[in-house]
Parts: structure tokens; C-alpha cells; sequence
């Protein structure tokens, strides 16, 4: 089977929610994505490279108890970057659902309001756990005293949004099915699985990376995707580093075609764009 290239990363993620303005004060003010343009219900996010999509249908409710977006992973280049975030959020009384290292990384997790999934991370340094993802790779609670010692003065340290350098580290899904899900990713779009809890979750990557894709079951095994009317994710992006790789790939997995690019999706029914780096 062939293998995704080293260099192969996530992009944009896209996503349905509610009410447009909620969400770019949201993920503005809170998170600190920067808006590049807002056009007819939809606006990018992103300092540099566009990072998110949103995409307003008012009226949708949360998607629980289905398929879709655990959460999407925003990788700073510095813990440095990590401590002034934690910083900002205990300053400025931002509500956190987790607050997590994983000894490959630290991580800080919340929600927008329409309950889409958001971490917040840094990297440990690649040589501390290089070739050792599945040893290492755990959850314990974060150091919140030693992350913060980065700062000088964590209670007067300046927020201005996520650094440039900020990607799309890793996409995590919600899924009805590990084993269908391994099948797909490893199998037939060619990652690597770096660590996995059996039938309960299941992480995967390019290129030695701890993971670019995490999946876990949702609640019960079998869970479906969210009909319509659900603010839902509408697809992640898998940046492969060469037109002729993407195409290979799309020529191995049958995309269809969508605006946005090649699409596939996997058992689960998320939906994945195929792109070219270049």
C-alpha cells in the first residue's frame, strides 16, 4: 500500500454555525484567528494561510450523538505562544473543557458556541518523542503553573491574537467505527496509525508526525452523521505537498469532484478535500 509523503499536512477546516457574527467575535476575540474576507453568509480565518471556514445557516442546532467534529487542533509554534494563550484565558474569564498534556504535547481545549470542538496547542520538541508516539503518547492533567512560568507576568501579558506560523495541527473526528476508520485512513489513503486504544479511538499521521487525524467512537459505536440542520462539520482538508501526489491519491481512492476540490469521505461520513501544497 502506498504511504501519504512525509510532507503531507491538514488545512482549512470548514464548518456550519448559526450565527456569523457570533462566530467571528468568537473565534476572533477568544481563539484570536484574524478574519482574511467575509462574503454572502461565509467568512476565512486565518493570519497568512487560511486556517477556517465558516459558513452561516441560521437556525441550526449543536450536533450531539453524531459523527463529525470532535475538534479541530490549532498547533502554535512556541509554548511560549501556548502560555500567553492560557494567560489571556484566565484573564479575560474564557470557558475551558480540558486543559491536558500528552507529553508529545500540551493542550488547552474549548468550545465556540455552537459547540464545534477547538484545542489549542504546542508541540514538545520532536526529538523527545520521535519514533516513540505509541509509548509516549498518553493524557495527564497540564502543568498550569510551570506553563504559565514562560510569561514574565502572566497577569499583564498582551494577547493579540495566535501568532503567525499558528496551522491546522491535527483534525480529530467523531466516529461510528475505529477499525472501519483505520481501514480508510491507513489502508486506503495511505496514513500511518501511531497509537490507538483498540476499538475506542484510533491516531494516525504522515511522515513520523504524532497524528494528524484522531478518531474516537462518539458515544455508541454505529452513530450516524448529522442530518440537516445541525451546525456540522462540512469538511476537513488533507494538503498533499505536489499536484501529481494529490492526483495519485484521488486516482486510488475514487474522489468525487466538489467546489472546493477532489472529496472523499470516510466510513463515518466526514468529508475530506484533497489539495496540492503546490
Amino acid at each position: 500500500m502506498e504511504r501519504l509523503p512525509a510532507d503531507t499536512r491538514m488545512g482549512p477546516v470548514h464548518l456550519t454555525v448559526s450565527d456569523l457574527d457570533r462566530s467571528l467575535g468568537y473565534w476572533g476575540d477568544t481563539i484570536g484567528l484574524r478574519v482574511r474576507g467575509r462574503e454572502d453568509g461565509r467568512a476565512s480565518l486565518g493570519d497568512g494561510d487560511e486556517l477556517l471556514v465558516l459558513v452561516e445557516e441560521p437556525g441550526v442546532r449543536p450536533s450531539h450523538g453524531h459523527t463529525g467534529l470532535f475538534h479541530v487542533a490549532l498547533l502554535v509554534p512556541e509554548r511560549r505562544d501556548l502560555a500567553r494563550f492560557l494567560a489571556h484565558a484566565a484573564r479575560d474569564g474564557v470557558t475551558l473543557t480540558g486543559l491536558s498534556d500528552h507529553d508529545v504535547s500540551e493542550a488547552i481545549y474549548l468550545r465556540d458556541p455552537d459547540y464545534h470542538g477547538i484545542e489549542v496547542y504546542a508541540d514538545r520538541p520532536r526529538e523527545l518523542w520521535d519514533g516513540q508516539v505509541r509509548e509516549r503518547m498518553t493524557t495527564r492533567p497540564l502543568d498550569v503553573e510551570g506553563l504559565l512560568r514562560e510569561l514574565e507576568a502572566p497577569e499583564s501579558e498582551p494577547f493579540d491574537g495566535l501568532p503567525g506560523g499558528t496551522v491546522v495541527g491535527h483534525v480529530h473526528f467523531k466516529a461510528s467505527s475505529i477499525p472501519e476508520t483505520v481501514g480508510f485512513y491507513r489502508d486506503l489513503l495511505g496514513f500511518d496509525v501511531t497509537a490507538s486504544l483498540g476499538d475506542q479511538a484510533a491516531f494516525l499521521s504522515a511522515g513520523g508526525y504524532h497524528h494528524h487525524v484522531g478518531a474516537n467512537v462518539w458515544e455508541s459505536a454505529g452513530a450516524p452523521p448529522p442530518p440537516p440542520g445541525h451546525a456540522a462539520l462540512r469538511h476537513a482538508t488533507i494538503v498533499l505537498p505536489t499536484e501529481d501526489t494529490r492526483d495519485e491519491v484521488v486516482a486510488r481512492v475514487g474522489a468525487e469532484d466538489s467546489p472546493h476540490g477532489p472529496l472523499v469521505r470516510d466510513p463515518s461520513g466526514n468529508a475530506l478535500v484533497l489539495a496540492a501544497a503546490e
